[in-house]
């Protein structure tokens, strides 16, 4: 399985994006995918995960209520959809997939979102 992230860009903050991770295998029902993010002179830090078969999601607090992430199964498709976007969301952004939150063994090449004040 490979992942393939995109969605990143340059928005003012207030504004909304919405990321994709396309997963080019079959993803099973028991596995977890979801988003870390690596700002300027920061170490990588969770985002957001959900598990693939019954949809249940996991939020870091600095992201609960403005970001959402969902998937659509047909598609094999993760989304990350960030509201209410703040300088500090700035990082490059990471799909991750594996048996769980804390086991991602598969990782996208990174898609860069930049917020401006």
């Amino acid at each position: 399985v490979q992942l393939q992230a995109s969605g990143g860009g340059l928005v003012q903050a207030g504004e909304s994006l919405r990321l994709s991770c396309i997963a080019s295998g079959r993803i099973f029902s028991s596995a977890s995918m979801g988003w870390f993010r690596q700002g300027p002179g920061k170490e990588r830090e969770f985002v957001a995960n959900i598990r693939w078969g019954a949809g249940t999601t996991y939020y870091a607090d600095s992201v609960k209520g403005r970001f959402t992430i969902s998937r659509d199964k047909g598609e094999q498709t993760v989304f990350l959809h960030m509201d209410s976007l703040k300088p500090e969301d700035t990082a490059v952004y990471y799909c991750g997939a594996g048996a769980s939150l804390g086991d991602y063994t598969l990782w996208g090449q990174g898609t860069l979102v930049t917020v401006s004040s």
